[in-house]
């Protein structure tokens, strides 16, 4: 439905200037970023995340499972690349051991619109101390489940289901019902299903990260994300507060959720 998915290009800008002028700002209100910080990306994509930290003069990592958006990135930032700024491995985070596979250990985690893709959260989410410094951060950006497209419907062929909001909540087999009336290719459909399988709310990230031994340091609520001014128009705006203090309301209303997230241990 939305061509800059598949304008690469155009979305590596979008990504780029999302993280430089809202993602950065977001983790520098928490922690100093001076130059020579570790950076680990995990879902790096194209890279347009990371290329914001690298041109702060950041060391980075970007893990990515599919070969050739690693290969796009490393073409994006080729200079960086060239330099040794920036490496890219092209593997499962689950099959990365970070005390074999890696060469340090990181002051920055950032997971922007991942965590939502992974499956066996409650696993993978306590295993990224194990990436992390002592005073290290994680970065998650991701949309609640319940908001209008947390089931990344949007990307469906059909201009109904593209624009349909909310009919990801569907128990999965009506949800399957609809796609395939609709005449989504099954890749689509599988894909779909998936997403819905894996979605997060905000109440069960928050309980995540406490079960792991970790804390949330600073949040904040995006009314309208910030990076739909590039893809619609939209003025980025934050949630009400109003709305931001109700649990599970706030899941249907909130398009997109930073939080910055740190060890017990962090002074």
């Amino acid at each position: 439905m939305f061509e800059f998915h598949s304008n690469k290009p155009r979305y590596f800008d979008f990504t780029y200037r999302t993280a430089r002028d809202y993602i950065l700002p977001f983790i520098e209100q928490t922690v100093d970023l001076g130059p020579g910080k570790t950076i680990l990306e995990i879902g790096s994509a194209e890279a347009g995340v990371l290329k914001a930290f690298a041109e702060r003069g950041h060391l980075c990592v970007g893990i990515e499972l599919m070969a050739h958006r690693v290969e796009l990135a490393q073409q994006f930032l080729a200079t960086e690349v060239a330099k040794g700024q920036v490496r890219f491995i092209s593997r499962d985070i689950y099959d990365i051991d970070p005390d074999k596979d890696l060469p340090h250990k990181f002051d920055v985690i950032i997971l922007k619109d991942v965590i939502e893709h992974i499956p066996e959260q409650e696993r993978f989410i306590p295993r990224l101390k194990d990436f992390l410094n002592p005073d290290g951060v994680i970065f998650f950006g991701f949309p609640p489940w319940q908001m209008p497209f947390g089931g990344h419907q949007q990307l469906c062929n059909s201009k109904i289901t593209g624009n349909l909001p909310w009919y990801h909540l569907l128990p999965m087999p009506l949800y399957m019902i609809v796609l395939k009336l609709f005449r989504e290719p099954k890749v689509k459909r599988d894909a779909l299903r998936e997403i819905k399988q894996t979605g997060i709310s905000i109440e069960r990230l928050e309980r995540i990260v406490g079960r792991s031994g970790m804390k949330v340091l600073s949040k904040r609520l995006w009314l309208f994300n910030p990076i739909y001014q590039f893809k619609f128009r939209l003025k980025p705006r934050r949630q009400s507060k109003l709305v931001a203090a109700i649990p599970w309301v706030r899941n249907f209303w909130t398009t997109a959720s930073y939080y910055l997230v740190g060890l017990n241990s962090r002074q």
